[in-house]
């Protein structure tokens, strides 16, 4: 094995480690980095499907963890049920689409959430309209998350606007991305998505992302979140720039 492919793998277990810190420290976002690292070395598919268990495993625990604070069912019915549909449909595009248009797919996602992060640092919308808004950003959140493996452009934007407490924010989305894993996993199991050791590779995954959640934890404490924001914006861009290049050259 070459040198380049050792360095591969490393730049891999970084982003899957970084995104448990990220995790651990905001409560959301292990795939901001670790899908477009596996989908700049793969594929969108192989990037979706090896983090099914790390999603659904940390977000059930986050969930269950922090169920006391979950926000009324007239917020998180429509939200769930719009998720549940949406992760169906996007999954299904996993199958239908074209590996280069996937990927195109996450670098957009990724771009948006970076300009929105820092263009709308101090977006905010009230509980009033947000209510009949859980549907829809539900529906898309799940669209993105089923078929590029990365909501975070509408899930954790749309959360973040409510400037709900931390306890909430984490139980809200850790549920919302138990609905995403769920109908993906179901999804992929009976369409021939999941190929040959790959919930293997999935459990796998799962060791570095939870071995770095409470270091995340930790390091919230003692670190501002504007360095970790910034930090982590440098990594998704240059992510997104090189899935662009793979995807458009």
């Amino acid at each position: 094995m070459s040198a380049g492919f050792f360095a591969e793998i490393a730049v891999i277990l970084v982003c899957l480690a970084g995104g448990g810190l990220l995790k651990g420290a905001t409560g959301a976002g292990a795939p901001i980095l670790a899908i477009p690292a596996l989908a700049a070395f793969f594929d969108v598919r192989f990037a979706v499907i090896v983090m099914l268990l790390p999603n659904l495993l940390t977000n059930l625990w986050q969930a269950i963890r922090f169920r006391r604070h979950l926000l009324g069912w007239r917020f998180m019915l429509p939200l769930l049920t719009g998720g549940f549909v949406g992760a169906g449909l996007g999954t299904m595009a996993l199958k239908a689409f074209d590996p280069d248009l996937l990927s195109l797919c996450v670098a957009v996602a990724v771009l948006l959430y970076v300009i929105l992060r820092v263009s709308r640092p101090h977006w905010s919308l009230p509980m009033g309209p947000a209510h009949w808004m859980a549907a829809p950003a539900g529906l898309l959140a799940g669209m993105l998350q089923g078929g590029a493996g990365l909501s975070a452009p509408v899930s954790i934007t749309f959360l973040n606007a409510l400037r709900l407490p931390r306890e909430s924010f984490i139980a809200t989305i850790s549920a919302l991305f138990v609905t995403f894993t769920v109908i993906q996993l179901a999804i992929a199991s009976t369409n021939g998505l999941i190929r040959e050791n790959e919930m293997f590779y999935s459990l796998f995954a799962l060791v570095p992302v939870s071995l770095a959640m409470p270091l995340g934890a930790a390091l919230a404490r003692k670190v501002s979140s504007q360095v970790l924001d910034r930090l982590i914006l440098a990594i998704l861009a240059a992510l997104s720039a090189k899935l662009l290049a793979e995807a458009l050259f």
